[in-house]
Formats: structure tokens, C-alpha cells, sequence
């Protein structure tokens, strides 16, 4: 598979950096597309080697924190092509819509799945759609996991949208990526509270011009102050870094 697309590894991490229309939806096998390579998780995978293996082991690992690329950058002179949440969100969801396909929402509440349902009706009518809210608890039982992968599978979706946050929806998606019955599953956080509206959406353009981050602190200032530690790991290793003073991770 790696031949058929352009990644970009750096400190471990193999990350896409390349086109999202490369990747086919229909008549393949489950992988996993994680929007999760940021300068936060980074951070969450210097304490949790369990993430740091769940990323690594990710079909397609995309940047969505963009200034985790100033590793790559800095390093290896390489850019990292962007695909942050809302973007790949809506680049499959129009794929979906062109071709009359099936995407299931797993996570998040009864009240957002529904507001979910009803924008999809409205601006993607092709699109059948399911839904799952998995009970709010630190760590799901086999029982739980076994009714979220029978409920997918008895819905035959071509994409699973996972939305539990960083890393337990990376965590799931990979520890069961073969046994769901769907072509691709993808983690997109928080992009389910921004479609439903129970969150402020942050415009387009703010995220093209690498600002997206901001104006999430503006809107939820504390996020930042729970993962302020995480980034600042980030950005210490990298100075570390470019003095010669660490080894790059692996």
C-alpha cells in the first residue's frame, strides 16, 4: 500500500502527505485514518507509549496540528501537506454524497448524533446515515465494544466517523480495525460538535492560514489550558533538537 502514496516520517510517526482523493473507499479492506499527528499529541505520546504504538500502526496518520511540521521543516526541509479535521470531514462526506454512500457517527451524545442526522438530511441527502452513542465512561467493557462493532457491522457503513477525543478514538479504531465490516474509518474529534452546531464552527479560512488553533482557544480556552503541557513538550524537544542537545525520537 505505502507505494501508492507520499508520507513523511519524523520522529517515528509516518505521516500522509499527500492527496486525500488518493485514497479509495469502496472495495477495500478497513483502514484507519487518524487526524491526530499535532504538537499536543505528540506530547500525549511521550507519557502514553500505548498512543505513540496506536499512531504508529494508523493506515493514514494526517497533519492536523499544522506546526507539527515545523519538525519536518526545520529537520528535513520538507513540508507536510495539511488535513486537518474539518477538511478531511468534508472531503469524504462530498465523496459520500456523489456516490449515494453509507457513513456511520460513532461517539459523542444522543443530541449531537440527532443534530448530526438532521444537517445531513438537509445538506447530504444522497448519504444513508447511522449512529451509536457509546456510554461516557473512562474505559468500555467487552460488552460495550462488542455492541458498537455489531451495530456498525449490521449497518455495512463504507466510513466510520469516530468522535470520542484524543487517544481513546485512535485507540478504539485501531485495536478494531479488523473487525468492522465498513471500507475506512476515520477519527475526527470535535469536528462532530462543529457540524452539529453545539460547538462554534471555526471558518475555513482561519484554518489555511494556520490560525484554526486560535480561535479554539478564544472559543474554549480550556482545552488550551489542558493541553498547554503537551504542546510545550513539543516545541522543547524541537529546540532540543536543533541545539544538538537530544537525539531525534523514534
Amino acid at each position: 500500500m505505502n507505494s501508492q502514496y507520499n508520507f513523511t516520517s519524523i520522529w517515528g510517526f509516518k505521516v500522509f502527505n499527500d492527496k486525500l482523493s488518493k485514497i479509495p473507499i469502496q472495495g477495500v479492506k478497513n483502514r484507519v485514518l487518524c487526524c491526530s499527528i499535532s504538537p499536543n499529541n505528540y506530547g500525549m505520546t511521550v507519557k502514553d507509549a500505548h498512543f505513540k504504538d496506536t499512531l504508529q500502526k494508523t493506515d493514514f496518520l494526517v497533519l492536523d496540528g499544522v506546526y507539527f511540521a515545523l519538525a519536518s521543516i526545520f529537520l528535513m526541509g520538507k513540508n507536510i501537506k495539511r488535513n486537518q479535521g474539518p477538511d478531511v470531514y468534508k472531503h469524504f462526506i462530498q465523496r459520500m454524497e456523489a456516490t449515494s454512500g453509507k457513513v456511520f457517527f460513532l461517539g459523542s451524545s444522543e443530541e449531537v448524533l440527532g443534530k448530526i442526522r438532521d444537517r445531513m438530511k438537509i445538506e447530504y441527502p444522497n448519504v444513508t446515515v447511522g449512529t451509536y452513542s457509546p456510554p461516557y465512561k473512562p474505559v468500555f467493557s467487552d460488552e460495550d465494544n462488542q455492541k458498537m462493532i455489531d451495530t456498525i457491522n449490521e449497518f455495512e457503513p463504507n466510513i466510520v466517523f469516530v468522535g470520542m477525543t484524543a487517544p481513546k478514538q485512535e485507540k478504539w479504531s485501531v485495536q478494531h480495525r479488523e473487525q468492522l465490516n465498513t471500507n475506512l474509518t476515520v477519527c475526527i474529534g470535535a469536528v462532530f460538535d462543529w457540524f452539529a452546531g453545539t460547538e462554534k464552527e471555526i471558518h475555513p479560512f482561519f484554518f489555511r492560514i494556520r490560525l484554526g488553533w486560535l480561535f479554539r482557544i478564544l472559543y474554549r480556552p480550556e482545552i488550551f489550558k489542558r493541553n498547554m503541557g503537551n504542546q510545550v513538550v513539543f516545541f522543547w524537544h524541537l529546540l532540543l533538537v536543533m541545539l544538538r542537545l537530544k537525539q531525534q525520537p523514534a
